[in-house]
């Protein structure tokens, strides 16, 4: 059995391992979503959204759940708590289980999508035919988010699309065999969160981001290229090929 230190270099080596991608995908990189969903809608949320997050801030009791990166940081030492909070739009019937992100049986509409009604109004616009995880993530201080990938299966590719109602997050795309850093310079975007880590650097005042997960429609489906293997890296295929 391995001593303490060896098993943290041996999970911090499996951390930093690549995987065979096709040819085509360089890292760092993401699909931008601005052509596939209404942004200036999404934009014309902003004050909307960013009073309600206030309000909840201010409140005497802010039962926020904490935003955790997972095990599969960067940097083994680096924040898995970096202070970041969140907004469940909707909850999962069975305890958090990140695999179960897509699974939309699960997942039902929160107190919070009331509150934010006019967001959800907006969410189903969205090209899925049945959502899952929804949630607003959220920080009033310039903390940064560790850069961290969210599994390492490559057999399983979520359907998400990550948005934000303005430009000032700084939220990036890493290469951590080169080191290059690519920021996402849309209002939202689809990425391999697999085979390349992702965080954001801190921006002062409040600054927040939505993340919502679930099922494309068969019709969306239809345009995304399927790579022939590592299927988690689908966003970086597509992104390859994409024309903007």
């Amino acid at each position: 059995m391995p001593k303490p230190n060896e098993s943290n270099a041996i999970f911090t080596e499996n951390v930093l391992q690549q995987f065979a991608v096709d040819p085509r995908i360089s890292y760092p990189s993401y699909m931008p979503m601005d052509a596939f969903i209404d942004v200036e809608r999404l934009r014309a949320l902003d004050g909307y959204i960013r009073a309600r997050l206030k309000k909840r801030v201010s409140a005497t009791e802010n039962n926020d759940l904490a935003f955790f990166t997972g095990p599969y940081k960067l940097e083994a030492e680096a924040l898995a708590l970096p202070g970041t909070k969140m907004v469940y739009l909707s909850r999962s019937e069975r305890p958090d289980r990140y695999l179960d992100l897509d699974q939309t049986g699960l997942w039902h509409p929160t107190e919070a999508a009331i509150e934010f009604s006019a967001l959800m109004d907006f969410i189903s616009t969205l090209p899925f035919k049945a959502t899952g995880r929804m949630l607003i993530m959220y920080d009033t201080e310039p903390r940064p988010v560790t850069a961290h990938r969210d599994h390492m299966e490559t057999d399983i590719c979520h359907d998400f699309i990550w948005m934000r109602t303005n430009k000032k997050k700084p939220f990036y795309m890493l290469n951590h065999v080169t080191g290059e850093k690519l920021y996402v310079n849309s209002y939202s975007a689809w990425f391999d969160s697999v085979n390349q880590f992702h965080g954001s650097d801190g921006h002062n005042g409040l600054s927040f981001s939505i993340r919502v997960d679930g099922v494309f429609t068969d019709e969306f489906k239809k345009q995304i290229p399927k790579p022939s293997i590592n299927k988690a890296s689908t966003p970086s295929l597509w992104a390859a090929q994409y024309k903007r």
